[in-house]
């Protein structure tokens, strides 16, 4: 094979597996809405099944469905023959995979679950096949041909059941409202549950260490007070504690450069009114956004009441992960 040809069987491959997936567009019916109904209304689990690349698709799409809101695991065909079966209860649903829909160690489950009185889910690619016909409800994944030359290794099949598998996911975690902060305590270990979970006030700097002046302070104050804090600013209140401003370095650089005399003004004569500032219950993210669209490098924290709570910094912020 030369270049070019390499380059044109991975263009045809992706060709092929696309138009496979865009025809499973027209097979959403009445089928998919009872599957979705079946899995709603299920009080315990999805118990996805399916044999060689079937099970592996299988694996992933259970690995969705529990990541998205509806619990779900999969099971081994052989091993459930031999014991496994008795992870399925009474309460769970089954989703088995079969692109032939007459995989042995699959179909030989059909009397152990229809004995267990549990509804019955099938994807495969032959809507008459054994498993197909003895499903509640049956999802086609029927494919003209696979993309492998010798029609054989599963390629394009596994594709458009991996594709029916997220349309089914995403349908039903659209049905339960699944939010994303639902999604990150899926996924807690990783930089998106940081992302989602991690809020302000988990990280903020508040109590004693907030630095705070008063609007009608003496100038000289609030240069102690971002000595004594050492965020090289401080936050403005008024009498009613309610956030005015900030007073920072840059402040004190440009007012000694005017030549003002810092030991006789009030803070007020010095700070620019309003400053960027967040809700304590803001996610950290939200907050770097912030940061990063306006350049600075300390944000303040308020309550609903607009009175400061804390003082989050860039380095608070990389030091939590949130990247």
């Amino acid at each position: 094979m030369t270049k070019d040809d390499y380059l044109e069987v991975a263009k045809r491959t992706i060709r092929m597996e696309a138009r496979a997936i865009e025809l499973l567009e027209h097979r959403i019916g009445q089928d998919f809405l009872l599957a979705c109904k079946l899995i709603i209304n299920c009080p315990g689990r999805v118990v996805v099944t399916g044999m060689g690349k079937s099970g592996h698709i299988g694996r992933k799409i259970a690995a969705t469905l529990a990541s998205t809101g509806t619990p779900a695991f999969f099971v081994h065909p052989g091993e459930a023959s031999h014991g496994d079966i008795g992870m399925i209860t009474d309460k769970d649903v089954v989703l088995a995979l079969s692109n032939s829909g007459t995989t042995t160690e699959v179909v030989t489950l059909l009397p152990l679950i229809k004995r267990i009185g549990i509804p019955l889910i099938s994807m495969t690619g032959n809507h008459l096949s054994t498993l197909a016909t003895a499903a509640e409800a049956h999802l086609d994944v029927e494919v003209s041909c696979e993309a492998c030359p010798l029609d054989l290794a599963p390629t394009t099949s596994t594709t458009a059941t991996l594709v029916m598998g997220d349309a089914l996911a995403i349908a039903l975690l659209e049905a339960r409202g699944f939010t994303a902060e639902d999604f990150a305590f899926s996924h807690p270990g990783g930089a998106l549950g940081r992302n989602l979970l991690l809020k302000v006030h988990d990280i903020m700097h508040s109590g004693e260490k907030l630095p705070k002046v008063n609007i009608n302070d003496p100038l000289r104050h609030a240069l102690l007070e971002m000595s004594k804090k050492g965020f090289g600013m401080t936050t403005v209140v008024n009498d009613a504690g309610v956030l005015t401003g900030v007073f920072t370095d840059g402040d004190l650089r440009r007012a000694v450069d005017a030549n003002i005399d810092i030991n006789a003004i009030s803070v007020s004569e010095a700070t620019k009114p309003g400053c960027k500032s967040i809700n304590q219950n803001a996610l950290a993210a939200e907050a770097l956004k912030i940061i990063e669209d306006f350049q600075i490098t300390t944000l303040v924290i308020e309550d609903l009441n607009h009175h400061p709570v804390g003082i989050l910094h860039l380095h608070d912020i990389l030091r939590a992960g949130i990247v």
